[in-house]
């Protein structure tokens, strides 16, 4: 206050910047003063340091309002330094796929982490584990479990309730999820509800959503009091389809958030700052698309001290050379450039992957059936299509058919060596031949592969096993390229350069073996999450989300 009163100098005085207040959405021509990490006043100030910003755009850092950080397939401490490079300074992450995976003994060691990282990290407590009775995670989540989360400091909330048709349904157990009286912030996972369904899922007490793909159904949405998070994940860009929504109607209830971005994305584009480039560029006013980076997703998160520059909140501040790029010249956090140390990842964490006995055999689907579901996949989406085929025959086997683009997909379950494997064909893929398979299959996160030779998806799953998962091409009957990801079979302990290179050489590679996918890991990743429409696959079997139950292969 002495320094706020002009008393006593400031610890770092930004001089000559046009600062922006978020709150009437003006630029303001004052130096900012910062004491101890903090904001204390606008105005004229003198400090014992003093950062010349003039002609520079001055603004707080960018928030996150929903991600996973492990869809980054990066280590903390390297998600960190990518992000906060491009002015994130804060996330609100689900980390629901460590959960599946190590149980919330994992999501405990995350939150241990996030106190030795200086991006701000808050949680919301995974309330979908597994995200439905379809897949099979390490173990499912209780609401007891959830509570104990909600009891650890960093975490604010109840994480996306992805079990949409159990909560409209009125399922007790799934409301009781929602009923531990620790909390009333609950994130949504709401994709094409609508309608009277969209009005059960509301009043459970569900607050927001970051699934929708189209205007109108975000605009329903909204006009029923929901927040809308804009999405551009590297599976699922829906940011310039929603962007008519903010145009015509304001930023209110609106901002943004990344879900699931892989590394190549970050580094070539950017993070929440490629968001806010993209609603300039296409229409939306600078002021409006850095206010829904900054003070929407902090006041709807109830993050009190984030997300503006104004006397009491934290000096996380952007300085911008101009407010097209938006690439930072300065990043402070807390009023300091951020320092990052290497963090340590204990042995448990790196054991798990628990694989059943595998062989080409277990990729065999006899002859029989006339007609066969097959999962059509549509590009930049989650969102799946089911086609009505005939499958090919050879030997008494149903199998593969590049010409007709027919490709056989499998997951194995890989927590209890079970031995599951639910089988099933998959189509606008384009892949001619080989395999390639993955440790990250949203959510329970068993093994997922997609390929034309039974030898060579036998050959990915033994090589996943070998390295403690990540993501393997095989061909010939052997691994021919691989990216380890020995932290849960989700994250890599090797720097984003390094992470970023092994992607685009293995993407290179499935291109030259005729794969059509913008984004052919993130895409396999979904392809076994059950909760989103319209067709999927789970080590249990194929799963109709509509219908909300499990098919079979055969179409009678």
């Amino acid at each position: 206050m002495a320094v706020a009163r002009g008393d006593e100098p400031a610890d770092l005085v930004l001089a000559g910047g046009h600062v922006l207040s978020v709150f009437t959405k003006e630029w303001l021509d004052v130096d900012v003063a910062v004491v101890d990490g903090f904001v204390v006043g606008l105005g004229r100030y003198q400090g014992r340091e003093r950062l010349d910003v003039s002609g520079k755009y001055v603004v707080p850092g960018f928030i996150d309002a929903h991600m996973h950080i492990e869809s980054s397939k990066l280590m903390l401490d390297e998600f960190s330094r990518a992000v906060l490079a491009h002015g994130t300074t804060a996330v609100v992450a689900d980390p629901h796929e460590v959960a599946n995976v190590l149980g919330t003994d994992g999501i405990h060691w995350l939150l241990d982490c996030c106190d030795n990282v200086p991006l701000d990290v808050f949680v919301m407590a995974s309330s979908c584990v597994p995200a439905s009775s379809f897949e099979s995670p390490r173990r499912p989540f209780t609401p007891g479990d959830i509570e104990s989360l909600l009891r650890r400091h960093r975490t604010i909330g109840v994480a996306e309730m992805m079990n949409f048709p159990g909560v409209i349904a009125g399922d007790a157990g799934e409301l009781a999820k929602l009923e531990t009286r620790l909390t009333d912030h609950v994130d949504g996972h709401a994709p094409g509800v609508r309608g009277p369904r969209l009005n059960a899922y509301l009043a459970a007490g569900i607050r927001s959503d970051h699934e929708s793909t189209t205007f109108e159904e975000a605009l329903e949405k909204r006009r029923l009091g929901m927040w809308v998070m804009l999405r551009e994940a590297t599976g699922a860009r829906n940011l310039k389809d929603l962007l008519p929504l903010v145009k015509q109607h304001g930023t209110n209830q609106c901002m943004f958030c990344t879900d699931d971005r892989e590394p190549d994305f970050i580094v070539e584009e950017g993070h929440i700052n490629q968001m806010v480039r993209v609603a300039v560029e296409e229409g939306v006013s600078p002021e409006d698309a850095v206010v829904m980076a900054t003070i929407n997703p902090a006041m709807y998160h109830r993050l009190w001290r984030l997300g503006a520059i104004a006397p009491g909140y934290q000096a996380d501040i952007l300085v911008l050379d101009d407010l097209k790029s938006f690439r930072p010249r300065h990043v402070l956090k807390r009023g300091a450039p951020p320092q990052i140390k290497k963090l340590d990842v204990p042995e448990w964490v790196r054991q798990t992957v628990n694989l059943g006995p595998v062989d080409e055999a277990s990729f065999r689907i006899a002859a029989g059936p006339k007609k066969i579901r097959v999962i059509h996949v549509i590009p930049a989406q989650l969102l799946t299509g089911v086609d009505t085929v005939e499958p090919s025959v050879r030997d008494g086997q149903l199998i593969a058919d590049p010409p007709r683009d027919l490709v056989k997909i499998a997951v194995l379950e890989r927590h209890h060596a079970t031995g599951r494997v639910g089988l099933g064909f998959a189509t606008n893929v384009g892949l001619k031949r080989g395999a390639f398979a993955s440790t990250v299959a949203h959510d329970a996160h068993n093994v997922v592969v997609l390929g034309i030779d039974d030898r060579d998806m036998a050959a990915c799953a033994a090589r996943l096993a070998e390295i403690g998962g990540g993501i393997v091409i095989a061909e010939g009957g052997k691994a021919v390229e691989e990216l380890p990801l020995p932290i849960a079979g989700l994250m890599s302990d090797r720097p984003l350069a390094e992470v970023h290179e092994r992607l685009r050489s293995m993407e290179r590679r499935l291109a030259a073996m005729g794969s059509t996918m913008a984004a052919p890991f993130m895409t396999l990743s979904f392809l076994a999450l059950s909760v989103i429409p319209e067709l999927k696959i789970t080590d249990r079997g194929l799963v109709d989300v509509g219908r909300f139950e499990l098919v079979p292969l055969a179409v009678e």
